[in-house]
């Protein structure tokens, strides 16, 4: 049940991206194009799932435990370091030169060109890499 649950949520999310635009990387592009043709569309979507995360999970909590699990996992940590900090500076890097982050691009494989592939090559590259950098840690 809970690998049906983890497919639904997947695709309600791409759909939610395909529906919002957020695949088409211009977009993305142009909303962090300040000083020229900017595109706000990514404010509204972003707000969007900030609202509804914000009232889903007030709901959620209020419940015993989740409708297909026996219990709630929610994060523990609340600090800061390197390897969060450079992992978010290196994924908005990664972001912001191509217009893709991970859920837009695996909803966009269906047209797949070579910026896609080049992007999805070098996420897949960056996990192998912050695998091995982990282990000889």
């Amino acid at each position: 049940m809970k690998s049906l649950m983890g497919y639904v949520a997947g695709l309600l999310f791409g759909l939610g991206l395909a529906v919002s635009g957020m695949t088409d990387p211009a977009r993305v592009l142009g909303f962090l194009d300040l000083a020229g043709a900017w595109d706000p569309t990514l404010v509204f979507v972003l707000g969007g799932a900030v609202a509804t995360n914000f009232v889903g999970y007030r709901l959620a909590l209020r419940r015993p435990n989740p409708l297909f699990a026996a219990a709630f996992q929610l994060p523990t940590r609340r600090d800061l370091d390197a390897r969060l900090v450079g992992g978010a500076a290196l994924f908005g890097v990664g972001w912001g030169l191509s217009g893709y982050c991970p859920g837009p691009a695996f909803a966009s494989i269906a047209g797949i060109s070579a910026p896609l592939i080049a992007m999805l090559a070098a996420m897949i590259a960056g996990w192998f890499l912050a695998r091995a950098l982990s282990r000889g840690a």
